[in-house]
């Protein structure tokens, strides 16, 4: 996209705003694909979380792609955006056996991390297939936040369980089809997801009838130019010669599943604010936009770097500023960045804005959250209405007889 059309889009729809760019989306699917090409059965279940705008998950689907999904919602929305239901893997954390159950009866593939559930839900379902998630007791990345794998997360049956585990499968008689890992984002180290994997195929060796072994993602991608992000076709050289020879011993093959969010959407996704106020302090010389944490919480909840260029005005003179939002707390885009000279009505944006960003999205400050628009085949199309006043208190319940208003008071003397 360039920025005159990102420009246009800031017109025509307001701002802030998302904006994706469909194009990338379907470079960084192909490869993906392309890395594992020596594998015979390959599928990737794009991780909902990341964007679950119901155009986007229907471009996926339109791919090729499954569906990795959290909460029931997520999986209905796949249903709603057209993925077949055995292309759809629910893997939650801490969900009640309810949940579990009414994902299963929509005919989706159950994935469980915990011993207590996982005895339930046999017990109760024997027959249904049921994907377990291993803890690996392996960190990767350096953001405890988005690091899963470790031996402190609160995701997956630990490796040194899998004694107990075992001992529920053989008693409940059910039928494991698939075993997971996933470690988090921001995968550095090849080797470090080597040794992991590693891991999982020791304990895929103690079920005879899998259809499926699941390597999460975390795949890192660049934030900046220059910046270090995962290298997908060695991971995928490597991987593949240890996952056919794997499958050689095993007696057939099975088929290599991943679960890429941020490494499909976050390059392709760019957000837009206006610059409200340029403001000099003693020290320092802000960038204030119309938006703050409410619609981009990722440089303050993970201390996440998001480039951000000037569009309005590319070719200026570059000087430092910190660029900041409305809301009445601190919320720093970022501090002291070299950025083409601003001034107030400038359209600032926000690079790798595609992942974990409008998904994150609140209505802090009775803020309204911004619109979405996927650019496609040189086009705006607008994927999610702006929202109103109407929005804001559509599901409120406006008792308005339980309290009489101070000045209607009668005081009594």
């Amino acid at each position: 996209m360039k920025h005159s059309d990102l420009l246009n889009i800031a017109k025509t729809y307001g701002n802030p705003v998302y904006v994706y760019d469909s194009e990338k989306i379907v470079t960084q699917f192909d490869r993906l694909t392309n890395a594992f090409k020596g594998v015979q059965k390959l599928k990737l279940n794009y991780a909902a979380k990341a964007l679950s705008n119901i155009t986007i998950l229907r471009l996926m689907n339109s791919l090729g792609s499954g569906l990795d999904t959290v909460s029931i919602q997520e999986v209905k929305l796949g249903l709603l955006a057209g993925f077949s239901p055995e292309d759809i893997i629910f893997t939650p954390n801490g969900v009640s056996l309810e949940e579990i159950e009414e994902a299963a009866a929509l005919g989706v593939r159950i994935n469980i991390d915990n011993l207590s559930v996982l005895e339930q839900f046999g017990s109760k379902h024997p027959d249904i297939p049921v994907c377990i998630r291993i803890n690996p007791h392996v960190m990767a990345g350096g953001n405890s936040n988005i690091s899963v794998g470790h031996i402190d997360s609160k995701f997956g049956i630990s490796i040194h369980q899998i004694p107990h585990l075992l001992r529920i499968v053989e008693l409940t008689k059910m039928n494991i089809n698939g075993i997971h890992m996933h470690t988090g984002s921001d995968i550095l180290d090849i080797d470090v997801f080597l040794y992991a994997s590693e891991i999982l195929f020791e304990t895929a060796k103690n079920f005879k009838g899998l259809d499926f072994i699941d390597f999460g993602s975390g795949f890192k991608v660049p934030y900046r130019e220059g910046d270090i992000e995962t290298n997908i076709e060695e991971l995928g050289k490597k991987l593949t010669t240890r996952f056919n020879a794997f499958c050689k011993e095993y007696g057939r093959e099975l088929t290599l599943a991943f679960e890429p969010g941020k490494f499909l959407v976050s390059e392709a996704g760019v957000f837009l604010a206006r610059v409200n106020v340029v403001k000099q302090t003693t020290s320092t010389v802000f960038a204030s936009v119309d938006s703050g944490f409410n619609h981009f919480i990722r440089p303050m909840l993970y201390g996440a770097s998001h480039h951000i260029v000037n569009i309005s005005n590319p070719h200026g003179r570059e000087r430092y500023y910190s660029v900041v939002g409305y809301i009445c707390e601190t919320d720093t885009f970022g501090n002291n960045r070299r950025i083409n000279e601003i001034s107030e009505g400038d359209i600032l944006c926000f690079k790798n804005a595609g992942a974990y960003c409008f998904t994150m999205a609140s209505n802090y400050n009775s803020r309204y959250r911004p619109a979405e628009v996927l650019w496609h085949k040189g086009k705006a199309v607008l994927i999610r209405e702006r929202e109103t006043f109407d929005d804001l208190i559509k599901n409120q319940v406006d008792v308005k007889d339980l309290f009489v208003p101070a000045r209607e008071k009668v005081s009594v003397k």
